[in-house]
Order: C-alpha cells, then sequence, then structure tokens
C-alpha cells in the first residue's frame, strides 16, 4: 500500500464513529477543483509503511472504532483488499472513499465483507462529467455501475458532491437528484479553495462557494428525490 499520509483522528469522516484517515496515492481523475493536488499529481518520496500504520493501529486498539481509506483514489492500490483484510484482523472498521470508477474492484470488496461504509463521489450530472473530472471521455457507464452496486450493496453508504460555483448549477443538481433517487444520504460539499488545486488557475480563477441563501434555493430541486443536507456552511 502507497500510504502517503495519516491523519490520527477524525470524528467526522465515518459517520457516528472515532477513526483515523489514510491517504493514499494518485488518482484517475484530474478535477480542478481538488485541493488534494500533492496526492494526485505531486508524489512525496516519504509517506508512511505499513509497518509503521499498523504499529499506530494496534496502539490504538480500544480508542478508534474504524479506519478511514480515502485518497487520491484508494481503488488504484492492487493490494487494497489485504490492506483492508489486516485492519479488519485488527478489530477496526472500514470505510472506503471512491470515486466510482472501478466498479469490479468495488464489488470485490464489498462481497468479501471488508467494507462497513462507503461514500462515493457523484462529480456532477451524468451529461457534464467530463468538465468535473478533468478527462475527455470519461468512462460514466463504470460510475453508473458503481452507484447501482452500492445502492443494491446492503453496506452502510452515502453519495456526496463537492458543489461549485463556476462548475455546477441547479440543472446539474436536479439530474443528479433522479440518479439518486429514494437514497437517504446525500450530502453537497462546500467548495474550498485550498491555493493547491489540481486545475490552473485560469480555470480555477473563477470557482467559488455557495452563499448560504444560494444553496436553499437550489437544493430545493432535491426535495422528494433524495435525502440530503449541506456541509460545510
Amino acid at each position: 500500500m502507497k500510504i502517503q499520509a495519516l491523519q490520527k483522528l477524525t470524528l467526522l469522516d465515518f459517520p457516528g464513529k472515532t477513526a483515523c484517515t489514510v491517504f493514499t496515492y494518485g488518482c484517475n481523475l484530474r478535477c480542478p477543483f481538488c485541493h488534494n493536488a500533492r496526492l494526485v499529481t505531486q508524489k512525496s518520496e516519504e509517506g508512511i509503511s505499513e509497518e509503521e500504520f499498523f504499529s499506530f493501529l494496534k496502539k490504538r486498539s480500544g480508542l478508534l472504532d474504524g479506519v478511514c481509506i480515502t485518497g487520491g483514489e484508494p481503488l488504484l492500490q492492487k493490494d487494497i483488499g489485504d490492506f483492508m483484510k489486516k485492519i479488519k484482523a485488527e478489530g477496526f472498521l472500514v470505510k472506503l472513499d471512491t470515486n466510482g470508477f472501478y466498479p469490479e474492484k468495488l464489488q470485490e470488496l464489498l462481497s468479501a465483507g471488508l467494507v462497513d461504509y462507503v461514500a462515493m463521489d457523484i462529480k456532477s450530472a451524468p451529461d457534464t462529467y467530463a468538465k468535473a473530472v478533468g478527462l475527455e471521455e470519461p468512462d460514466i457507464e463504470a460510475v453508473k455501475k458503481s452507484v447501482t452496486i452500492i445502492k443494491n450493496s446492503g453496506v452502510a453508504h452515502e453519495f456526496r458532491t463537492t458543489f461549485v460555483k463556476g462548475l455546477h448549477n441547479a440543472s446539474d443538481l436536479a439530474k443528479i437528484g433522479d440518479w439518486l433517487r429514494g437514497e437517504e444520504h446525500y450530502y453537497l460539499q462546500m467548495f474550498v479553495d485550498s491555493g493547491e488545486l489540481v486545475g490552473a488557475s485560469d480555470v480555477t480563477g473563477g470557482f467559488s462557494a455557495f452563499s448560504k441563501e444560494e444553496m436553499a434555493e437550489i437544493t430545493k430541486c432535491l426535495d422528494g428525490k433524495v435525502g440530503y443536507s449541506v456541509r460545510g456552511l
């Protein structure tokens, strides 16, 4: 496992649980609003070894409930399954963050019972995915397949969208609501400019967060479609 960084405690990332967060290196997408540019394009020679991580985890037995695995895109890691097995063997729960572009791997992990909670990013409406992920021809069918897999998995889950002014609009959100219809846990996350975005400044210069008032108006299109809330207001 290529562990790039470790957050030793989070009370927010794993709903209802105390956890640590492992950040993996590498991503197949180039979302211009991504604030984890160093995990996507600028690999560090440092990082954390598995031995270091599990030494830390053993000392947190009884103090932490679980481990969040995020990125980058964790499913790019060839030994992600073995890594999860080791975490489970230590008695911890596993939360996986994914962008949904690897449905076969996702299905494998869910079927093996290695994931206790999964959070999938919905980057935009299906017809505007290319702009949101920074690719000319993203495999939207893979993403749709992952949504279906998660919906039918029986595993606790959420879908979420970082909603960006200058990239998304009310029409996009209405289409996402139709796509995820019936889901109970859909979260809109406010855009934050970390100063280290993946996109070029001439592209991202027009990005900003919607105001509280704007979000209240825009999210009306989700009423009756999904259970939703806004994070970061």
